[in-house]
């Protein structure tokens, strides 16, 4: 029987880079525009003009001609001349390529990860941060014929997704100070019940080891996951187990599945440092 795929409407888009505060010494403002250009390409779109690039990152046109002129020769990018317009580059492969090598905790998680995946039919997934979102890493999927639509490269919310929330979690209050405050700025209207959320997610990891996302990040998914720090100078992770209400219910979560998963990450703590 062919799988359902289930369509994940709820995945973030890349938040802009915060280029206003020109005023830090070392801020180099022309290099954050470079990377903005870069990170306005979203999954599943190939190709943009200067045109989409400048209303997406809010530059002027010409300021982009210039930035997406220079990346191109520098094989960031790669010009398509019969639609006059850029994709990204082999340049980013490599970068990318050479980023994911460096994550020595893949090899470690993926048989605990593919464990998990086959016992809770679910998603299982490993991620960090970027910017407002956590990027997927590392994902397996178990049997079932309804799944999530996430792979390697794929954006979740960093403040309603369970991954998200176990991220912060695990954050020190310095570390954490600064992404809240962005994650308010980007929605005052609804802050008071995102921060209620995040700060009873602390807790929760705090006391039960996880954290929970049921019906908060999507309605009909449920997911709970875990923080821990890889060690060897990277940030935090998180590893999270998920997928449609119609597959795993909150209580196989929280029964079932979560004694497993605070084993995964137990062991994936301080990996890196070793």
């Amino acid at each position: 029987m062919a799988r359902k795929r289930f369509k994940d409407a709820g995945e973030a888009a890349v938040i802009p880079l915060r280029i206003d505060d020109t005023q830090e010494r070392h801020f180099v403002t022309s290099l954050a525009r470079g990377l903005e250009v870069l990170a306005c390409f979203r999954k599943n779109e190939a190709l943009l003009g200067n045109q989409e690039i400048a209303a997406r990152c809010n530059l002027p046109k010409s300021t982009v001609s210039r930035l997406t002129y220079t990346l191109t020769r520098l094989g960031y990018l790669h010009y398509v001349e019969p639609l006059a317009k850029y994709r990204l580059g082999t340049a980013i492969l490599a970068l990318g390529t050479a980023m994911l090598a460096r994550l020595d905790v893949r090899p470690i998680a993926r048989p605990l990860m593919e464990e998990l995946a086959v016992f809770s039919k679910a998603h299982v997934g490993l991620g960090a941060r970027d910017r407002l979102s956590m990027v997927y890493v590392e994902c397996f999927r178990g049997e079932s014929a309804v799944s999530l639509t996430l792979d390697v490269g794929s954006r979740i919310s960093i403040s309603t997704s369970a991954m998200g929330r176990a991220f912060l979690a695990v954050c020190t209050e310095e570390e954490r100070a600064p992404i809240l405050e962005e994650i308010r700025a980007l929605d005052d209207l609804n802050w008071p019940r995102t921060r209620d959320g995040i700060e009873q997610a602390i807790e929760d990891h705090r006391r039960l080891g996880c954290v929970t996302s049921f019906g908060e990040w999507q309605s009909n998914v449920n997911a709970i996951a875990v923080g821990f720090r890889p060690g060897g100078g990277m940030p935090v992770m998180a590893v999270n187990c998920g997928a449609p209400d119609m597959v795993v219910s909150p209580e196989f979560l929280m029964t079932q599945a979560r004694p497993k998963l605070i084993a995964l990450g137990r062991r994936l703590e301080g990996t890196m440092g070793v």
